[in-house]
């Protein structure tokens, strides 16, 4: 009999894994959902164990944190966060922080959401701080690590963002336009992005893979 897994998930509130924590509960993969944030999801669930904390004390947390495939879907804006101090700190330090604590509890699987066009290089600072964020991850010692690269995210966020929702409407009426090597471009679904997720971590695999925006909505996920 194939024994059960252990998931975590960090950003579960938020808009990608709040699409994905109710996978996580549906799928036979695993006996157990650890959900990691600073505030509980309103959900119930046989399969779920909430660890309320604080992200900046997640050292002090470290054997809360023990699981096989960890998703981190950690992230946030520069307009919500309020400062480029405040925004490093989820999109970076908060990543990597669970990143190398995980890593040493010995989970087998990392899954983390980045953004398009990351690059450590980059003069934007949004991309160059996604860029410094999985040049760091790709260091864990992980089996597998998966880097999903999705263009502008589609669906209903809690905290609603007037720019994303304008730049929503615009990619629907042009996505249709965007082919060849402008597909890359085109708006994906959050609950698209966690259906690639939970498919990365199904197959078992190794190494490091970046899925792009493309392939995520293309559904063409990296199999063995």
């Amino acid at each position: 009999m194939k024994l059960q897994k252990t998931a975590l998930i960090a950003g579960a509130s938020g808009l990608v894994g709040s699409q994905l924590l109710p996978l996580l509960l549906a799928s036979d993969r695993y006996a157990k959902v650890i959900a990691v944030g600073r505030r509980p999801v309103p959900m119930v669930h046989p399969k779920l164990e909430q660890r309320v904390l604080d992200m900046d004390q997640l050292e002090q947390h470290r054997l809360s944190l023990i699981a096989d495939d960890v998703f981190c879907c950690l992230g946030t804006t520069m307009r919500q966060a309020g400062s480029k101090e405040a925004f490093y700190k989820v999109d970076y330090l908060y990543v990597v922080k669970l990143a190398a604590l995980t890593a040493a509890n010995f989970a087998a699987q990392f899954m983390v959401v980045s953004a398009m066009g990351a690059d450590a290089d980059s003069r934007f600072y949004y991309n160059k701080v996604k860029g410094e964020m999985e040049d760091t991850v790709r260091q864990a010692p992980f089996r597998a690590i998966h880097i999903f690269r999705p263009s502008l995210l589609l669906g209903e966020r809690a905290e609603k963002r007037a720019g994303e929702q304008v730049g929503a409407v615009l990619l629907r009426v042009l996505n249709p336009l965007l082919v060849g090597p402008l597909r890359k471009y085109r708006a994906v679904s959050a609950a698209t992005v966690a259906q690639s997720m939970l498919r990365a971590a199904e197959d078992d695999g190794g190494g490091i893979k970046v899925h792009l925006s493309d392939e995520i909505a293309a559904g063409r996920i990296w199999r063995r």
